[in-house]
């Protein structure tokens, strides 16, 4: 790595050598953990996350003539890659896997690194988000906002029936769960014919819609959910800080795609007031596969402690991520979601419903997004997503 690509996170690893003594508990995606007693675990975990990153010399992106590196403008896109990543690694390999340096790895792992890959035909790769975010209104090699890479993730999604994802992005701060119970289960007819003896409502709510016993994971598609917010003006909201916190805590968590102006970030937990991630902003040398199928993975997990930032100069613009497996994980969270409106702790940063409210239009004809920016920050890497609606095409 040449000093040129070198960034300012690459230049402070000794910083963040010392994981903070602490009594309070590190919380990684639904994780709980001891700094005091357990700090190779920690580091473990940590490490077995995709760590995506800027890259260099990979094949131009739109053919001969586009870009063959993401330096300086790609970490948004990086951090949607690891949040999907994420999801990857959850729906075939589990969440307690764990990567070693050295160790042999299961055929489901470089199938889903391969999916990464710094290529054209690579499911999640640079070219295929870049290209796709032309059709959001995004020209290769400009910066996305959170919203604007979730859109672009459900899209790719689609394509990789080998993962067999269902990809939903929860717009104006509502969670439908007609609406995701359609997408994981579209063969169910929800007037009630597929369903036979078992009926919509449970308790008030949709929660638990047609159980279907040993068929149930078969029959419902993993989801991956992704729920674009707004927790502030120019900074967060510090009534949103608990409930954001939690969010980290739940068994579902993929984490939060953000970061702070200039810079995305991947969050994957937090410590106190400190929020813990993985940083894109390393640039490396694009990886070939080998011919097997293989890749040479040691630059694609973060073996290093992890970066902190105190949560109050998080940037609002956000997007939470969350994955269920099956019916019952996704009920199980729309339980602890409506546990966590009630609690006084903090605001809720998004509301669940049942169904589709009537003030607003379906999110599948249109999906509306108010634009985010400030317009005293218009030279951070996020993209202008909210001076007014945007309707992106679908």
């Amino acid at each position: 790595m040449d000093a040129a690509t070198l960034t300012y996170d690459t230049l402070r690893f000794g910083e963040f050598e010392d994981f903070p003594e602490t009594a309070e508990p590190v919380w990684i995606l639904g994780r709980e953990f001891s700094a005091l007693t357990e700090k190779d675990d920690i580091l473990s975990d940590v490490a077995s996350r995709l760590w995506f990153t800027y890259r260099k010399n990979f094949l131009p992106i739109a053919g001969g003539t586009g870009p063959t590196s993401d330096t300086g403008w790609g970490c948004m896109l990086r951090c949607g890659q690891m949040i999907l990543g994420e999801a990857l690694v959850c729906r075939h390999l589990g969440r307690d896997w764990r990567w070693v340096k050295g160790r042999k790895q299961k055929e489901e792992y470089f199938n889903i690194l391969n999916a990464f890959i710094d290529k054209k035909d690579s499911y999640y790769s640079i070219h295929q988000i870049a290209q796709m975010g032309v059709g959001e209104g995004k020209s290769i090699g400009q910066w996305y906002g959170p919203n604007t890479v979730a859109q672009v993730l459900k899209k790719l999604s689609v394509f990789d029936t080998w993962s067999r994802l269902a990809v939903h992005v929860a717009m104006d701060n509502t969670v439908v769960i007609e609406e995701i119970k359609r997408l994981c289960m579209p063969w169910l007819d929800f007037a009630g014919a597929a369903c036979t003896g078992a009926g919509l409502e449970l308790n008030g709510c949709l929660e638990g819609a047609c159980a279907l016993g040993e068929e149930e994971t078969a029959l419902w598609k993993p989801l991956v959910l992704l729920i674009p917010l707004r927790l502030g003006l120019s900074d967060i909201n510090e009534a949103y800080i608990e409930t954001l916190k939690q969010c980290f805590m739940l068994p579902q968590s993929l984490g939060v795609i953000g970061g702070k102006p200039n810079s995305a970030h991947y969050f994957i937990g937090f410590v106190g007031e400190e929020l813990i991630y993985l940083d894109p902003h390393t640039t490396q040398p694009a990886v070939e596969p080998c011919e097997d199928g293989q890749v040479p993975d040691d630059t694609y997990h973060c073996q290093h402690p992890p970066c902190r930032m105190h949560i109050c100069e998080l940037d609002p613009s956000i997007a939470v991520g969350f994955f269920c497996r099956t019916e019952d994980d996704f009920d199980d969270w729309c339980l602890r979601i409506r546990k966590l409106s009630c609690s006084k702790e903090g605001l809720p940063m998004f509301e669940l419903v049942d169904s589709q409210p009537s003030h607003l239009i379906n999110t599948d004809v249109l999906n509306l997004t108010p634009d985010f920016s400030d317009s005293d920050r218009l030279e951070r890497f996020f993209d202008s997503e909210d001076e007014e609606f945007e309707i992106l095409s679908l």
